[in-house]
């Protein structure tokens, strides 16, 4: 028989809103471990309360992002937020419309299109380890650091020679916008943006800005006749659906900024924390250093390379199990649901939380340790397929994540040739933006390596 899911506690008359506001991700897992595998969060005053559910289990995550996926759709405020503020691309887009920019994208990312951009990361990750050599006191702060040596990778492949334009106005923008972003979608009245509020003014200016350098380089392009050229703004004037039609520059410029959203901040994230834990664990950077010098023995690092470095791969899967850039994945019930034996009403919101699950202690041995031989290919195959999940699942898993582990373990490989990392914060808080971030500094100590140049 169908139950109605537990309800987490809260406040008796604002509900989990206070909670889920301060500690979001804190508030889900004190719920699962209160609670199970379905929660029901009371969210808001008498009057304007909302019920949002939590799926933490595996099986769960499956019904929602993959058999059942058609039933749970991107229809929240969190997606109505990021259409209207960086357009209707992959990410948002549902449907047909979907379909359509699924099938013209696709082979833009294809592995061997995506291998090619190697080179790129390690060059980005070359310089960055050059410009440490400096660092005052032999010390970086990561998160900033990763974001920008993401941002630069990402924007040379994005925008090819008008990198430093294009990177220096993304840098400074986009946080503006995703800050909008996850304000708007978690307030419990919206303000229209069209009101002349100091924030809206602040989204507004951001917003075009963005808009004004995406659109000036697809004009630029679209006047060139390169043949050789094979930036990504390049090859996506260049698509072609089944019936000849291509993407509109409108739609050209959608699909850069959802890009630059998912593929710039999330591998910032992932790659902070894998050297944050390499740098608290100083066996497995040695053992992950050893792997890298015999691997490579001081050339770069190529996509070729991926498979002569499974235990760097295992350490960049491991953090990601622990700080999954998108800790929170939400989806809205078309039609009412059964999930782990309780009722999910249809038109209710629906939220399954990577952070959470990659914590199952169903899945995982001792789930807050790091140990990147979880992931060995036995260890995995006797896991259930969702117990990890940071790039999402079924029709809409992300379409580049085998570019983020290119560029996550191309990256670690370059800068551990040249480094050697001690951490001087050794507990670093969360926060949540558009991503899973850093909320105070996660600075390292730099030891040059004598044995490379």
């Amino acid at each position: 028989m169908t139950k109605q899911a537990p309800l987490a506690d809260g406040h008796p008359l604002l509900g989990s809103l206070r909670d889920l506001r301060d500690d979001t991700l804190g508030t889900y897992l004190r719920a699962h471990r209160s609670h199970g595998e379905v929660v029901r969060f009371a969210v808001g005053p008498p009057g304007l309360r909302a019920s949002l559910y939590g799926v933490f289990s595996a099986e769960g995550v499956q019904r929602v992002l993959g058999t059942d996926a058609a039933n749970f759709r991107k229809e929240n405020n969190v997606y109505t937020e990021i259409r209207e503020s960086v357009g209707n691309g992959l990410l948002t887009s549902q449907d047909a419309e979907y379909v359509r920019q699924r099938r013209m994208i696709q082979p833009l990312f294809t592995r061997s299109r995506v291998d090619a951009y190697a080179g790129i990361v390690h060059d980005e990750a070359a310089d960055l380890a050059k410009r440490w050599e400096s660092a005052p006191d032999g010390t970086v702060e990561l998160s900033r650091e990763m974001d920008v040596l993401t941002l630069r990778a990402v924007a040379r492949i994005l925008f090819g020679a008008d990198i430093d334009t294009a990177a220096g106005i993304v840098g400074r923008e986009f946080p503006v916008v995703g800050s909008s972003v996850l304000r708007r979608a978690v307030a419990p009245v919206r303000i229209p943006r069209g009101w002349p509020t100091p924030a809206n003014r602040r989204t507004a200016a951001a917003q075009a800005e963005l808009y004004r350098i995406c659109d000036r380089i697809i004009a630029r392009r679209l006047a060139d006749a390169d043949e050789d050229a094979r930036d990504m703004i390049t090859l996506l004037t260049r698509a072609r659906d089944e019936d000849g039609s291509r993407l509109d520059p409108e739609a050209v410029r959608d699909q850069v900024l959802i890009f630059l959203l998912a593929g710039h901040e999330t591998t910032a994230t992932a790659l902070t924390f894998a050297l944050h834990l390499l740098a608290r664990h100083p066996e497995a950077q040695e053992r992950a250093r050893a792997e890298v010098d015999l691997a490579l023995d001081g050339r770069p690092a190529a996509a070729a390379d991926l498979d002569r470095l499974p235990y760097l791969t295992r350490v960049f899967k491991e953090a990601m199990r622990l700080y999954p850039s998108v800790a929170i994945m939400g989806r809205r019930a078309v039609a009412e649901a059964e999930i782990d034996g309780y009722l999910i009403p249809a038109g209710a919101d629906v939220y399954v939380s990577p952070y959470v699950t990659h914590r199952h202690p169903a899945y995982w041995q001792d789930p807050d340790a790091f140990d990147p031989d979880r992931f060995t290919p036995g260890a995995e195959a006797a896991r259930p397929r969702y117990a990890w999940f940071p790039f999402g699942g079924g029709p809409r898993a992300c379409i580049g994540q085998y570019f983020s582990m290119l560029e996550g373990v191309v990256g670690l490989a370059t800068l551990l040739q040249r480094h050697r990392f001690t951490a001087v914060d050794t507990r670093v808080p969360l926060g949540l933006a558009m991503t899973l971030q850093a909320a105070g500094p996660v600075r390292v100590r730099l030891t040059g390596r004598g044995d490379r140049p």
